[in-house]
C-alpha cells in the first residue's frame, strides 16, 4: 500500500478554520506519539515553502533556540 502522506494531509486540512489547525498541531505535540510527526513536517514543509528569506531566518533562529 502506498499513501502519499503530503497529499492526504493537504487534502485533510485544505478547508479547516485557523482554529481546527492549530488545535491539531497542540494535539499532535500534546500527545508526544512518533505517528503525528510526519503530519507536522508536512506542516512545517508549507510553512517553509512559503515563507521569505526573512521568515525562513526567524523560523531558524526560533528552532536553535529551541535547540538550546
Amino acid at each position: 500500500m502506498n499513501i502519499d502522506i503530503r497529499k492526504s494531509i493537504i487534502k485533510n486540512f485544505k478547508n479547516s478554520s485557523l482554529n481546527d489547525m492549530e488545535n491539531s498541531i497542540d494535539n499532535s505535540i500534546a500527545d508526544n506519539e512518533e505517528i503525528t510527526l510526519p503530519g507536522l513536517g508536512v506542516f512545517f514543509e508549507l510553512l517553509w515553502k512559503n515563507s521569505d528569506k526573512e521568515n525562513k531566518n526567524y523560523i531558524l533562529e526560533t528552532i536553535k533556540k529551541g535547540l538550546e
